[in-house]
């Protein structure tokens, strides 16, 4: 029987109104507009502080108009209306256009809320056009009283009318706060009965309000404690269903048959010959891993770990096993640099005798004729257990005689339906093994939701220097920049060697466009016309112009500095990277190609510039590539980005430490989950309503075992047929296809 959430909002607020709300919200159902939460409560007798405002912010606020005032306009017929409103402190101007009967509204004393975009003009701050709603008078027929103590004072009704929570909703320009408030009232007041997800028995343990209430008290609070009261049982309802959904689909996979691999001759040479011990963590993650493969149940892990913490080598650890029973493996890399990296370090990790006999393939975008199609013939007919390769392993073409393990290297560089392309090569459903550095916010979300078997890794191999960061700010100094080429030329005199790193090739590009993937977590250019978008772009560092400033420059002249970016062909970008592993470059000047797996022990400087440019993520990655051997390692982080920015606030908090997993959390709390089931990725909008993951772990780990209890009982949840229909409505087609894949 379909629930009353399914029905279109046409049917109940008309067509016109619920045309307006899918236009602008996105909103089509019931349900979707009841679970259109407030973003927070305003009250009648409580002003917004408006020295606060930001200009270029949208904003919804509550005020009282202090004046209204009219002129005549002086290039053009008409008049203008100016009204001023306070906070009882600040004074904002609202600005209306030939609209001169609005004063007859917009009495002094008069209480509402206004809703705009803060703009400036001759150094006062006003709000252009307006929307706004006027409150009713109270009970004691007053517009509005000037503080919760003298409303109390005229009575108890206009003290509750006064500090009655009022919802503010995400809104519009084209649909405004109080038209959502009314709509949904309208819903409230017709709405049928609900039933409960959430089995009534755990309601009581949890001591939940019902379904039904909670949506009443979260858009019609009378009181602070109700709305508070009605998104703790949202927020539970939401965990409880997604834990639902994810064990659900965990317990799909599991029904599918993987083939058993388990490690034997050449896995016990390998280790015989390894020059050092491996860290516990290494020994504790590779012994998970080989439970997992040896299980006949298809692995879905994720290792994480920090920067140098011995990842790849647990992977191929992985990769032997299976070559040791007869399949092979596939390492999916994002950029041809790592690829070709990869590939040099397991051939040197196995030594001749297991390289011959393992025979480690590459396959790229940028082989030649010739040499793909030995590649492809390699992977096709099984004389080659280990193939590594890029976006070029994805192709149709692209074939293997038993593929066992598909590794992921940097999981967080690739789209959900491109590694299900890698995973669908295996006859039988493949073993996967997801590896990255740091937990970007999508990764931690998954993490906590349970839909990965995790690994960490937290240990470092010995000989690991520490990395010193600085940040370079240039906007309150800015000739540190030259004192950052002068540091590098003294890490050179001790015979070291540094890297640049730019976000663009040239003036006037934003992104490196080669084959790198730009990491979804880069910084955002900044709103604005396209005058000012490309005046940002002439202004970010790029390699070319870098590596010519370089060059002719006094701190770094006679220095052998040469460029690498993703335009250059696969020839040349791996001839440069040799002569740099080979020390014969002293300074490498590149974009993000160089940000994973690229290993040059003799390497001890960094110079990022424009950090504020990249995201967390890539900050620390790209740090990792200095500090490998036994040289102590500096990163200087070069921002032109003004203190008390979020562009600023990112930089220094990945300069303040080196432990990605407390970066990771930053992450989260700057940008948040990103679309947990779904393939959007991290910095867009959430699929969350309620729940965050920085804050309601211990909430998730509750409802998580909650489901696990109600799933053991009834699997296919016959008893349960509300959550049932949660399921179904809360997982539309891409999300269900979505977990099936992860």
């Amino acid at each position: 029987m379909p629930s009353p959430l399914d029905a279109k909002l046409s049917n109940t607020l008309g067509g016109r109104t619920a045309g307006a709300f899918e236009r602008a919200l996105g909103l089509r159902t019931v349900g979707d507009l009841l679970h259109h939460f407030p973003r927070r409560y305003a009250r009648r007798g409580e002003l917004t502080a408006l020295d606060e405002l930001e200009v270029g912010a949208s904003v919804t606020i509550v005020a009282e108009v202090l004046r209204t005032s009219e002129r005549r306009m002086q290039q053009r017929r008409g008049s203008i209306l100016e009204v001023a409103i306070s906070d009882g402190r600040g004074i904002l101007t609202l600005t209306f256009f030939n609209q001169a009967w609005r004063k007859n509204e917009l009495v002094p004393g008069a209480r509402g809320i206004f809703a705009g975009k803060v703009g400036e003009y001759r150094g006062t701050r006003q709000l252009a056009h307006p929307d706004y709603e006027l409150f009713e008078r109270d009970p004691d027929g007053r517009v509005g009283a000037s503080s919760p103590a003298e409303a109390d004072a005229a009575s108890p009704d206009a003290a509750r009318w006064a500090m009655q929570p009022i919802p503010i909703y995400p809104a519009t320009s084209t649909v405004a706060s109080w038209q959502l408030q009314r709509a949904i009232g309208v819903v409230l007041d017709t709405l049928p009965p609900l039933d409960d997800p959430v089995p009534a028995s755990i309601r009581r343990r949890e001591q939940l309000m019902d379904y039904a209430k909670a949506l009443d008290a979260v858009h019609r609070p009378e009181r602070d404690e109700d709305h508070r009261r009605a998104r703790d049982a949202l927020r539970y309802q939401e965990a409880f269903v997604l834990q639902t959904a994810l064990l659900r689909e965990r317990a799909k996979r599991r029904e599918h048959a993987a083939a058993v691999r388990t490690p034997g001759r050449r896995s016990a040479e390998f280790h015989a010959h390894l020059p050092f011990e491996l860290t516990d963590d290494q020994q504790r993650v590779g012994a998970e891993i080989e439970a997992d493969l040896a299980s006949g149940v298809p692995m879905n892990r994720l290792v994480q770990g920090e920067v140098g913490s011995g990842k790849t080598l647990v992977a191929l650890r992985a990769m032997l096993a299976v070559a040791d029973s007869g399949g092979q493996a596939a390492l999916l890399a994002p950029t041809e640099v790592l690829a070709a990296q990869h590939l040099r370090s397991i051939v040197a990790s196995l030594g001749p005798d297991l390289a011959a006999a393992l025979r480690p393939t590459l396959l790229t975008g940028g082989l030649s004729t010739a040499e793909r199609r030995k590649a492809l013939l390699a992977a096709a007919a099984g004389s080659s257990s280990i193939i590594v390769g890029t976006h070029a392993l994805l192709s149709d073409n692209v074939t293997f005689a038993d593929l066992g393990l598909v590794v992921v290297d940097e999981q967080h560089r690739f789209g959900v339906d491109q590694r299900e392309a890698l995973r669908l090569k295996g006859s039988q459903a493949p073993h996967v093994l997801v590896l990255t550095a740091t937990p970007i916010p999508r990764t931690v979300a998954m993490t906590v939701f349970g839909d990965l078997d995790v690994s960490t890794i937290t240990q470092l191999p010995a000989g690991r220097t520490p990395i010193t960061s600085h940040v370079v700010p240039l906007a309150e100094r800015p000739g540190w920049l030259t004192r950052a080429w002068e540091r590098i030329g003294e890490e050179l005199d001790q015979g070291r060697q540094a890297f640049v790193v730019c976000p663009a090739i040239e003036p006037g590009a934003l992104d490196d466009t080669g084959d790198e993937v730009v990491d979804d977590d880069r910084a955002e250019v900044s709103e604005g016309d396209s005058a000012q978008t490309e005046a940002a772009a002439a202004r970010i560092a790029n390699v070319l112009e870098v590596t010519q400033l370089l060059r002719e420059g006094p701190a770094l002249h006679g220095r052998r500095i040469e460029a690498l970016h993703g335009r250059l062909s696969s020839d040349d970008k791996d001839r440069i990277m040799r002569e740099f592993a080979r020390g014969a470059i002293d300074v490498l000047v590149a974009t993000t190609v160089v940000e994973v797996g690229v290993d040059v022990p003799n390497a001890s400087t960094m110079v990022i510039l424009d950090a504020d440019r990249f995201g967390v993520s890539q900050l620390h990655q790209l740090r990792g590539r200095v500090g490998r051997g036994g040289v102590p390692g500096l990163c200087l982080f070069v921002t032109r980005a003004p203190l008390g920015t979020v562009a600023r606030e990112r930089v220094d908090a990945v300069a303040s430490t080196l432990d990605g997993f407390e970066l990771a959390q930053i992450d989260l709390e700057l940008r948040r989950e990103g679309d947990v089931l779904g393939s959007e990725q991290s910095g867009g909008r959430s699929s969350l309503k309620l729940l965050r993951v920085v804050h309601d772990g211990e909430l998730i780990g509750e409802a998580r075992a909650a489901a696990e209890s109600v799933l053991a009982d009834d699997p296919e949840l016959d008893a349960h047929p509300a959550l049932r229909g949660a399921l179904q409505r809360r997982l539309d087609e891409t999300a269900q296809t979505f977990l099936a894949k992860n």
